[in-house]
This record gives structure tokens, C-alpha cells and sequence, in this order.
């Protein structure tokens, strides 16, 4: 089977971003973001999600990481998007509960055709390595609504905030993992009863 490979750049006036994924990869992944505990979380995706990511943002950081973060989510669901097509064979779902010391969080994912976010996180801290906790959110809003997909992020217990969301895109990555996983005894087949997604 062909890997599921795609690469899509986004140009405006606030961010130039590249995104290179590997859906069906090893985990590799390479940024450049001016991100750096963004790029710490992304890692995570890959590693736990055995998907290659190459990701290179150029933004407005000078004001503050709002843009970046928000347009290299929607990149990203971009990719995915692209490098899954018409999802025949996909598990569809796929879901995890990934804990980190005193924190535990759970993903669940469904790869429908309907963007919708369902999100908590009890932060407590506004701010981990220089980046605003708030941002997260943008950032999955943006690979929801481009991606296409329906998420649940629930972070369950935490009380120390890296583990809260390290728990929570560690589980992300399990979760695409296990969704886009080919399923032999769908092969050809679109996983819906209407028949498309």
C-alpha cells in the first residue's frame, strides 16, 4: 500500500506555513515554528501517533503566537486531510487515555466529515515555557475545522500544567494512530452507512 503522504502550504498576511506529513510513518518530525513548546507538544503527536511531521512556520511572533498557533493547526488539518482522501479502509475512531504522573487525559476522535471541538482543560497556569495555555484551544479549532473531524479533549486530573497538556497531545497522537489505521475488512470501504464521510 502507498503511503499517505501530502504537503500543503499557506501564505497570509500574518503566517507563511509549510506542512509535511507522513501519515503512515515512524514518528519523525522536524520544525521550525519559533515555537518551542509548541514544537515540544507536536513531537508528541508524531512520536505516540508513529506519524512524520516537517512543519516550518513564519509568523507575526513579534506580537504574540496567536497566529502561528491558530494557522499551523488549520495547516495541519489541511494535510491530513489531503493525505487521508476518501478515507476508505480508515478505522474512523479512534481514542486513548494517556497518563503523566499525578495527570491523566483522554482523546477521542472520529474522522466524520463534521468539524466540532468539545474541550477541557483546567489549566492551572496561564503559561507554560513562554507560551499562553489559551492557545491550545486555537490550535485544535484550527486542525478540527480543516481536518474535518469531530475531537473530545478531556484532561481528567493535573494540577501541574506541562503534564495536563502532554497527557493531552500524547493521547492525540494515539488516537489519530488508531483512527487512521486500515482496517483489512474494510478495504475499499468507506466506514459510514451513508457511504461517504
Amino acid at each position: 500500500m502507498a503511503q499517505r503522504t501530502a504537503s500543503v502550504e499557506r501564505n497570509t498576511s500574518e503566517t507563511e506555513i509549510s506542512v509535511k506529513v507522513n501519515i503512515d510513518g515512524t514518528g519523525k518530525t522536524q520544525f521550525d515554528t519559533a515555537m518551542p513548546f509548541l514544537e515540544h507538544m507536536m513531537d508528541q503527536i508524531g512520536r505516540h501517533g508513529l506519524i512524520d511531521l516537517d512543519i516550518v512556520c513564519k509568523g507575526d511572533n513579534h506580537i504574540d503566537d496567536h497566529h502561528s498557533a491558530e494557522d499551523t493547526g488549520i495547516t495541519l488539518g489541511q494535510a491530513f486531510a489531503k493525505a487521508i482522501g476518501d478515507k476508505k479502509g480508515i478505522r474512523r475512531y479512534g481514542h486513548a487515555y494517556v497518563p503523566l504522573d499525578e495527570a491523566l487525559s483522554r482523546v477521542v476522535i472520529d474522522f466524520s466529515g463534521r468539524p466540532g471541538l468539545e474541550y477541557n482543560i483546567p489549566f492551572t497556569r496561564a503559561s507554560i515555557g513562554g507560551f499562553d495555555t489559551e492557545l491550545f484551544y486555537e490550535f485544535f479549532q484550527g486542525f478540527v475545522n480543516h481536518a474535518q473531524v469531530t475531537l473530545h479533549i478531556d484532561n481528567l486530573k493535573g494540577h501541574n500544567a506541562h503534564h495536563q497538556i502532554e497527557t493531552v497531545f500524547k493521547a492525540f497522537g494515539r488516537a489519530l494512530r488508531m483512527a487512521l489505521e486500515m482496517d483489512p475488512r474494510m478495504e475499499g470501504v468507506i466506514p459510514s452507512t451513508k457511504g461517504s464521510l
